[in-house]
């Protein structure tokens, strides 16, 4: 778990952010003013901020210069704005932002990006653990009831994700895009029988649910 700081003055798409984190495990503190992000940021700093670009009392461009000239503690950032010409996205990255997504976007690719950030900086734990299964991220290992358990990689690579995108519903088509890659031409059966061997595998039977005429969702409560 990650403590993030969401910076977004448009209160319906901060909650809706908050919300996504939530359901992934993070804890996340929301923020509408700008002033008042740099002096929070500056009280307890997060593990990673949210930062939109246009907000009242100072931009999410000031915020982030005045963080990297006074902060004893490099806080990773990304940049979430409206703003999308190319000149924006390089201002925003050779300012130190670490990433930059433009809006709208799908809440599975914030949670990648927040995820790529997060295990740049290592500030949090790559494990995860549920029930009697305990997964090594970094070491793609996985136990079941404290024995060594065989994954074949990409049996680990859709196990990765089910675990990063925990209690969302998650389509066979996003599956097999986020674990197979774009490319991928086989049968989208393919993501079934990973699936069941996943929940042999980890005693995951009731776990990973199927979400009816969509696709699975790993259950893990919160």
């Amino acid at each position: 778990m990650a403590k993030i700081m969401i910076v977004e003055d448009e209160p319906s798409l901060n909650e809706l952010i908050r919300r996504n984190l939530a359901l992934v495990g993070h804890e996340s503190t929301c923020i509408h003013d700008g002033r008042l992000a740099l002096e929070e940021a500056r009280r307890e700093p997060p593990d990673l901020m949210i930062l939109d670009v246009m907000l009242p009392g100072m931009s999410g461009f000031d915020i982030l210069d005045r963080l990297v000239k006074d902060s004893h503690s490099r806080i990773p950032v990304i940049f979430l704005t409206a703003r999308d010409k190319l000149a924006d996205r390089i201002k925003g990255l050779e300012s130190g932002a670490d990433d930059y997504i433009v809006k709208p976007f799908e809440t599975l690719e914030l949670l990648a990006r927040v995820e790529a950030v997060l295990r740049r900086t290592r500030k949090h734990t790559r494990s995860f653990v549920l029930d009697e299964a305990e997964i090594d991220m970094e070491g793609r290992k996985a136990l079941y009831r404290n024995a060594p358990v065989e994954l074949a990689p990409k049996e680990f690579e859709l196990l990765e994700v089910l675990i990063l995108n925990r209690n969302l519903a998650l389509s066979r088509d996003k599956l097999l895009e986020l674990a197979w890659g774009y490319e991928y031409e086989g049968d989208m059966r393919t993501v079934d029988v990973h699936i069941q061997k996943l929940r042999k595998k980890l005693g995951w039977e009731d776990r990973i649910q199927t979400v009816y005429k969509l696709g699975y969702r790993l259950e893990a409560g919160k």
